[in-house]
């Protein structure tokens, strides 16, 4: 009741995205020759990749390698993988119910923009959120606050005015450094012990929309 903007976080929450952009990284990375846990990539996934090439390999994205390895993944997840993308069950529906109640919508992204545009148009959501930010858009991504930060700009709310919805302990911490509460949602792959920090959690957007009127996100007065 108290909200008027949703920031929206797109892989792993709108769409079944999150284990083709660890298998992209994977393979970007096994074609460099550099080995890499699977298991630590994935748990990596909702960083910006500028964070999950040192976490997961000790190299830097603005290194030569880390660059080589950052383009071909992008080249391997857009040409390869993401066609193949489905949004989650009702991901539309929801945006759209979002939508009719008269919330402020944007997307804040650690998706690079070329791929966020994309994303978008398999989530169904183009037309219904009012802007959009990605990592293009930030100095520091996920879990550093500025993709938050730049989605409350675009909305022109403040923090205590905005609500998130993500799927990764990293939307949560960035949202949080931002001054805004977070709705979780399960179906990116994380457990609610992982999710903590939440002012709720839905197993995803089909949840939320059939507990939209007892949610955070009820209808607004």
């Amino acid at each position: 009741m108290k909200y008027g903007t949703v920031l929206f976080d797109i892989d792993g929450t709108l769409i079944d995205s999150n284990d083709a952009h660890a298998e992209a990284w994977v393979r970007a990375f096994a074609e460099e020759q550099v080995a890499v846990s699977r298991t630590d990539v994935r748990r990596a996934i909702g960083m910006g990749g500028d964070k999950l090439m040192p976490s997961v390999s000790g190299i830097e994205e603005d290194s030569p390698r880390g660059r080589a390895i950052s383009k071909r993944r992008g080249e391997i997840f857009l040409e390869e993988l993401l066609p193949h993308l489905r949004p989650f069950t009702d991901s539309h529906q929801l945006v759209a119910a979002l939508k009719e109640r008269g919330y402020t919508m944007v997307a804040a992204s650690s998706a690079k923009r070329d791929e966020l545009r994309k994303l978008l148009k398999i989530a169904g959501a183009s037309a219904l959120l009012d802007s959009s930010t990605s990592s293009d858009d930030a100095n520091n991504s996920k879990p550093d606050p500025d993709i938050v930060n730049a989605a409350l700009r675009q909305a022109k709310a403040l923090p205590r005015e905005a609500v998130m919805i993500g799927d990764t302990p990293y939307d949560i911490a960035a949202a949080t450094r931002a001054g805004v509460d977070v709705i979780a949602f399960r179906c990116g792959g994380w457990s609610d012990s992982d999710l903590g920090g939440a002012i709720a959690i839905y197993d995803g957007p089909w949840d939320l929309l059939q507990q939209l009127d007892a949610s955070p996100l009820k209808a607004r007065r």
